[in-house]
């Protein structure tokens, strides 16, 4: 088996496997651009998620007073 069939095989695999739906969603622009744009939205919907869970939780710290704020909590932000 030669390097050369190994990594032709990885872009078998990559181009009609893993990349075939995406393909699909390309072509389907034509009619419909929020549809072709589907996976754009759900991944900007995961990420508005994620961030007002983080802000959320941060809240939650900061009001038990779990957070230290002060400078000197990490020896570098102390120093001059």
């Amino acid at each position: 088996m030669s390097w050369k069939g190994f990594f032709e095989g990885i872009q078998s695999i990559a181009e009609t496997l893993l990349l075939d739906p995406l393909d699909g969603l390309r072509s389907f622009e034509l009619s419909s651009w929020w549809g072709a744009n589907i996976m754009s939205w759900i991944f900007i919907a995961i990420g508005f998620v994620a961030f007002f869970y983080w802000m959320k939780q941060l809240a939650i710290f900061n009001a038990n007073g779990e957070e230290d704020r002060s400078q000197t909590s990490h020896s570098f932000l102390g120093k001059s």
